[in-house]
């Protein structure tokens, strides 16, 4: 399990859209660009980090019960997306890193992958 608050700073990241939720867990991180990928998942307590800074990355957490969405590759989220977010109760992290740097950051500091 790992708190929200805490991704954010081994990511040196920022929270937009609901900064409320950032005293919450995680247990999962997963990464994708495939929110078909990210709809198959049965795990409840997911971190989702993600380069689709779009609307369906909010409509597919939503579905997914997905708290926190890590945008990676320093995607910036429109002001509907973060409007959405906020909206939904999720937290929306912004990070510099690639994909591949921020899951192993990740993993390195104790978040447990799906599979």
């Amino acid at each position: 399990m790992m708190e929200i608050k805490k991704i954010v700073e081994i990511l040196n990241a920022k929270i937009v859209g609901c900064k409320e939720i950032e005293d919450k867990n995680v247990e999962y991180g997963f990464s994708s660009d495939l929110m078909s990928d990210v709809l198959t998942l049965r795990e409840d307590n997911i971190l989702l980090i993600t380069g689709l800074a779009n609307i369906q990355s909010i409509r597919t957490a939503e579905l997914s019960d997905i708290k926190a969405i890590v945008l990676v590759r320093n995607k910036k989220p429109n002001e509907a997306m973060i409007q959405m977010a906020k909206e939904s109760n999720i937290a929306l992290i912004l990070c510099n890193y690639s994909m591949f740097k921020t899951s192993g950051l990740l993993f390195q500091n104790g978040l447990t992958p799906i599979y």
